[in-house]
């Protein structure tokens, strides 16, 4: 068999798939819809906080904004009780909550500097055409944020797909754990297989890569376009 770098070979990542397969569809399920909601949400947000003023809006995103510097360890008590509560903790969509709750700010704040550049005056004649709150998002202020779309998308998705503290907490059974905590259960009690350990780590990389291979062009548009400024 053909030896691969590091001492990895074919039987390793076979080995390893094997025993990490059922947590990488369950990060797939975590992190897909995880990236998809949190990029309608927070585009929503950024269209009110940008183009649509009423009174103490900017007081609102300022306390919105305050999320960002929430960390995860300071909350894991709430993170516990309140998906117990409403009947999601210990199920994946309880984790999918709990993700896009702690994204709201940062995506909103993405948003938000993405559609101030968009002119007023657009908006404007839209509206003068008989065109909604909806329907100016639809088919005016999504095509134009395409590359806000993709730095949300990308971080989000990179963010879930590495989570490993919030997969450890609210989903106990391990069953339901995502990638991440199954890399980390490969690590043996008395002695590590390195070679299926590094192999299961390289096969949980490569949806991240193919994320970035994928939208990487409208990411650095996105960036470029100042969506992470103020």
């Amino acid at each position: 068999m053909w030896d691969l770098p590091n001492g990895l070979d074919f039987g390793s990542f076979a080995a390893a798939w094997e025993r990490i397969s059922p947590n990488f569809w369950n990060s797939l399920q975590i992190a897909i819809p995880a990236a998809l909601i949190t990029a309608l949400v927070g585009s929503l947000n950024g269209y009110i906080f940008a183009k649509w003023r009423f009174r103490y809006a900017n007081a609102l995103f300022t306390l919105v904004l305050f999320g960002i510097f929430v960390p995860y360890q300071g909350i894991l008590i709430p993170l516990v009780l309140t998906p117990q509560r409403i009947g999601l903790y210990g199920s994946i969509p309880g984790l999918v909550l709990a993700h896009c709750v702690f994204a709201i700010p940062i995506t909103a704040l993405i948003f938000r500097s993405s559609f101030t550049g968009i002119p007023g005056e657009l908006l404007d004649a839209a509206k003068m055409d008989g065109a909604g709150f909806f329907r100016i998002y639809a088919w005016i202020m999504t095509p134009l944020a395409l590359p806000a779309f993709a730095v949300v998308l990308i971080w989000q998705f990179t963010s879930v797909w590495n989570d490993f503290l919030l997969g450890v907490v609210v989903l106990s059974d391990p069953r339901k754990a995502p990638v991440t905590v199954a890399v980390n259960n490969l690590a043996g009690t008395y002695f590590v297989e390195w070679n299926i350990q590094m192999a299961g780590a390289v096969i949980a990389a490569l949806p991240t890569v193919i994320i970035y291979l994928a939208l990487g062009r409208l990411f650095m548009r996105g960036l470029l376009a100042g969506s992470l400024k103020t």
